[in-house]
C-alpha cells in the first residue's frame, strides 16, 4: 500500500510505559515497530478528530489535545480537567464542536466545547448518572463506560456498566445534555462498547459481565429515537468460564462486513460476519491472542490483519486474518509494552483516515 500508516497506543503510566507509544505500522507484513513515547499521565483512551488534524486523549484529570504533525507524531496543544475522576472513553461530534468524555469511576457524562484550531474550550454540560446496579462490589453503583453520538448525529449515547442502562442525551440549543430516553439492558450483565454500523442503521452494544454482543435496530422518529433487540450472540470460545472472562474490545472491518470482539480471560478474539441488509452476525471463530486480557483491538487498514492491545502480559500481538479459512496467523513475537489499554491505527499525518 502506498499510504504509510501509525500506530497509537495509549497505556497507563507505571513502569517502562509513561504515555502513548507511537509505531510505524508495516500494512503488508501486519507488524508495528516502535518510535517513540509522548508523555500523558494514563492515556487509557485515544480518539483522532474527525477532521484528522488532531488527537485526543484521556489523563490523569481531564482530556489533552495533540496536534497531529505529518510523520504521525504528536505535538501537544493543551489541557482541561473535567471536574471529575479519570474519564475512560472519548468521543467527538460529525462537526467537531462537541467532545464527549464517560467517566467510569464517577458515573458522569462530560461535554466539552472544542475550537476550530484544536483547542479544548470550556465544560459545556457534566451529568452524574444515578440509580443502583447488582448488589456485586464492583458494579453497584453508575459507571459510564462509552459515549457515542449516533450516526445522524442527533443524540449522545452513554453506556452504563454499572446501571446496565444507555442514556440517551440530546445537545440543547443551550448546549446542555438533555435526557430523552433510556434503553433497559439486562439486569447485571455489564454493557461495556457500543458501535454502529457503517450505514447507521444497526448498534452493537458488546456486554463485559455476560461476554455478548447484542444488535439492535437504530432509527429516528418523530418522537425520537428508537433502539430495537434483534439478536444476542455470544463472543467467547466454547472454554467460557462465566466468573472471570470479560467482553473489552471491539472492531469492525471498513467495508462493514466483519465485527471482531475480544474476551479476556478466555483470551480469544472472535470474528462475526454481517448480513449488512439485517445487521444480523454469523460467529466464524474465536480463537487464541497469545497474550492476557486483550483489553483492545484494532484491525489495520487493509482488514488482513488485527492488533491485540494484551494488558495483564504486557505485550502487543498481531495476526493475519484468513477470512476464508476462518483462521488468525500470528505475526511475530510478541511485543513487549507496561499496561496497554487502547489502541488506534490509522494513516499517518494530518491528512490521514
Amino acid at each position: 500500500m502506498s499510504k504509510k500508516y501509525v500506530a497509537y497506543v495509549g497505556t497507563y503510566t507505571h513502569g517502562s510505559s509513561i504515555g502513548i507509544h507511537i509505531y510505524d505500522v508495516d500494512v503488508e507484513e501486519g507488524t508495528l515497530k516502535e518510535r517513540k513515547v509522548v508523555p500523558v499521565r494514563n492515556s487509557s483512551y485515544v480518539r483522532r478528530s474527525n477532521n484528522r488534524e488532531f488527537l485526543y486523549s484521556i489523563t490523569d484529570d481531564g482530556v489533552a489535545v495533540f496536534k497531529i504533525l505529518d510523520d504521525g507524531d504528536l505535538e501537544l496543544i493543551n489541557k482541561i480537567r473535567i471536574d471529575g475522576m479519570r474519564g475512560c472513553y472519548i468521543t467527538v461530534d460529525r462537526t467537531g464542536k462537541y467532545l464527549a468524555v464517560a467517566g467510569y469511576h464517577d458515573g458522569k457524562v462530560t461535554l466539552i466545547h472544542t475550537y476550530a484550531d484544536g483547542r479544548l474550550g470550556s465544560i459545556l454540560d457534566g451529568v452524574y448518572h444515578e440509580g443502583l446496579g447488582s448488589v456485586a462490589e464492583r458494579n453497584f453503583r453508575p459507571r459510564v463506560s462509552c459515549v457515542k453520538f449516533t450516526p445522524d448525529n442527533k443524540y449522545l449515547c452513554a453506556v452504563d456498566n454499572g446501571i446496565d442502562q444507555i442514556k440517551i442525551y440530546q445537545v440543547t440549543n443551550m448546549e446542555k445534555l438533555r435526557l430523552i430516553d433510556i434503553v433497559r439492558l439486562k439486569r447485571e450483565s455489564g454493557p461495556w462498547r457500543l458501535r454502529f454500523s457503517n450505514d447507521g442503521r444497526f448498534a452493537y452494544v458488546l456486554y463485559e459481565l455476560d461476554n455478548c454482543v447484542d444488535v439492535f435496530s437504530y432509527t429516528d422518529t418523530p418522537t425520537g429515537p428508537v433502539f430495537e433487540k434483534i439478536q444476542t450472540v455470544m463472543t467467547p470460545s466454547d472454554n467460557v468460564d462465566e466468573l472471570h472472562d470479560i467482553s473489552a474490545g471491539i472492531s469492525m472491518t471498513t467495508d462493514g462486513r466483519y465485527l471482531f470482539t475480544s474476551t479476556a480471560g478466555d483470551d480469544t478474539v472472535a470474528m462475526f460476519s454481517v448480513d449488512t441488509e439485517t445487521g444480523l452476525l454469523t460467529k466464524e471463530f474465536s480463537l487464541p491472542v497469545s497474550g492476557g486480557y486483550p483489553k483492545d483491538i484494532a484491525l489495520f487498514p487493509d482488514g488482513k490483519h488485527i492488533a491485540c492491545a494484551n494488558h495483564e502480559t504486557d505485550s502487543i500481538t498481531t495476526f493475519a486474518i484468513n477470512y476464508d479459512k476462518k483462521v488468525m496467523t500470528m505475526k511475530g513475537k510478541p511485543m513487549k509494552l507496561d499496561a496497554p489499554n487502547c489502541i488506534l491505527i490509522t494513516e499517518m499525518g494530518a491528512g490521514g483516515e
